[in-house]
């Protein structure tokens, strides 16, 4: 199914409820938008349609969770180099989503978590996050910004980086949306001037943006009574779950 075949009743009712179901669960827990709905619209189109699709909603949820909390503006003064590496990353990356394709990065990037949330028995060490902040920005920033450009989710690279800096939930989540924001406008430039950020393309995005909007707003209610530990636990549980999404779709193509 292609961009041309969204005019049917049927397949705008399917993108409303995959967009409505994923902003939900961003507005509960301050992230996860791009990498539920990804996937899901992925089954009734194809990878890059689906990208292309949740782009400006994703803009429109990030700056929504950036403003979210207070003090947005203390965390970028910490945490922009992330962003910036992020946004090279994501260049790199959808160049490379253009010519190739997404699916061998699936993989590589369930290995990486799976790596992750085993590194005690692997003896692969995490420690040097902490202690070299400045080599980990590099590393953690440009790897997240060539998954976001390849396969949309740069997510799980950011929560190992979050998790291994000790952020508290409010910075995670506001740390999380301006990386991601950096990473879907670089990723809208590139489109645009390869000609595939189209009028049908915004016509198509621009209710599920609004949609997003209004039902995320809505689980924001959720998230402040979360507790800061509670919601660390959960996500490194999000990390297995997204290994093994990662490599169930990987199997199905």
């Amino acid at each position: 199914m292609t961009m041309l075949d969204s005019v049917f009743p049927l397949t705008v009712i399917t993108h409303a409820v995959i967009v409505g179901f994923a902003a939900a669960v961003h507005g509960t827990i301050g992230i996860g938008f791009p990498m539920i709905a990804t996937p899901l619209l992925a089954l009734v189109t194809d990878v890059r349609t689906a990208i292309l699709l949740l782009l400006l909603p994703t803009v429109v949820l990030n700056v929504a969770n950036i403003l979210k909390g207070g003090r947005w503006t203390h965390s970028i003064a910490v945490f922009w180099p992330l962003a910036v590496y992020g946004m090279i990353g994501s260049l790199v990356g959808t160049r490379l989503l253009i010519v190739f394709s997404p699916e061998p990065f699936l993989p590589l990037m369930a290995a990486m978590l799976v790596i992750y949330l085993n590194a005690d028995r692997f003896g692969a060490g995490f420690a040097w996050v902490h202690c070299h902040p400045h080599i980990a920005f590099a590393v953690f920033g440009l790897t997240a910004g060539i998954l976001a450009g390849t396969v949309n989710v740069m997510l799980p690279v950011l929560i190992i980086f979050a998790l291994e800096m000790n952020m508290s939930k409010t910075v995670m989540i506001q740390v999380f949306n301006f990386c991601f924001l950096f990473g879907k406008l670089t990723q809208g430039a590139v489109f645009a001037q390869a000609g595939l950020m189209t009028t049908d393309v915004l016509t198509a995005s621009a209710p599920l943006a609004v949609l997003g909007l209004v039902v995320m707003v809505l689980g924001m209610r959720i998230r402040d009574r979360i507790p800061t530990e509670v919601y660390r636990r959960g996500l490194r549980w999000l990390l297995a779950v997204l290994a093994v999404m990662l490599m169930v779709q990987f199997f199905r193509r």
